[in-house]
Parts: C-alpha cells; sequence; structure tokens
C-alpha cells in the first residue's frame, strides 16, 4: 500500500540577502566603535540597531509562508499561526508607489478579519508565482 503524497511549498527571504544584513550590521557595528563624532554614532548606532533587528527577522521567521492541502502556515519572530483552506482567501494585489507596480500577496483570514500582506522580500520568489503555486494547492477554488 503506498502512502498519499504531500505537497508542501515554503516562502522565505532569500538567505544571500539575510546574510548581506547580517554584514551591514556588523560595519555599521564597526564604524561605530571607529567614528569618534558623537552624533554621527549614535546615528551608527541607529542603523546598526535597525539592521540587526531586520535581520534577526529575516534569520528566525523562516519559512515566512508554508502552504499544503491542508492550509497555509505564517511564521512570524516568535511564532506560527496556522488556518485552514476555508479560513483564508489569497489575492494578488497590484500598488502603485514612488512610480514603480509592485505585487503582494494578501492573505485575508476570515474568521479573525486579518490581513496578511507578503512582498517579494517576505518570500524570496515573484508574488504572481507564489499567488499561482497556492492557488494549485487549494483543494477547491476559492468562493
Amino acid at each position: 500500500m503506498t502512502e498519499p503524497t504531500t505537497t508542501e511549498h515554503r516562502w522565505a527571504p532569500q538567505a544571500p540577502l539575510v546574510g548581506i544584513g547580517w554584514v551591514l550590521t556588523a560595519i555599521a557595528a564597526l564604524f561605530v566603535v571607529v567614528n569618534s563624532d558623537p552624533g554621527g554614532r549614535v546615528l551608527l548606532a541607529i542603523a546598526a540597531l535597525m539592521l540587526a533587528a531586520i535581520s534577526l527577522f529575516g534569520t528566525l521567521a523562516r519559512p515566512r509562508l508554508r502552504a499544503d492541502a491542508e492550509g497555509v502556515t505564517v511564521r512570524g519572530l516568535f511564532s506560527s499561526r496556522s488556518w485552514t483552506w476555508p479560513e483564508v482567501r489569497i489575492r494578488l494585489a497590484h500598488n502603485r508607489r514612488l512610480g514603480r507596480v509592485t505585487s503582494t500577496v494578501e492573505l485575508t483570514v476570515l474568521h479573525d478579519d486579518g490581513l496578511i500582506v507578503f512582498g517579494k522580500l517576505d518570500l524570496g520568489e515573484d508574488p504572481a508565482d507564489v499567488v499561482e503555486q497556492l492557488q494549485a494547492l487549494r483543494p477547491w477554488p476559492q468562493g
């Protein structure tokens, strides 16, 4: 007897991008130490802390989005939340900002009235491709 195969997809920030964030954090921290200007040190310290926070999130919140035939799971900094397919709606949104059109994946959680938005940096892939894969995983079309 063969067991059914489970298809699971995972999306996370690209590892090289997270690595670059950590390198920039180290460089900013180094400049804090070697800079003699007090005002510059404060600004560099703030930049180093912000870069560290962003890099930490990119490191710990992996995978950011996971989906299979049962539903979706969203990973945050300290925890994960899961929903079944009937509880979520998926939408590809196009937004115009600063003269550019960007795409995002929007997950609407029906019972929580929540909206979760993922961009290309969150997913490591083009949001249009992610929506296509999510729709293919869904056991029935969303209504």
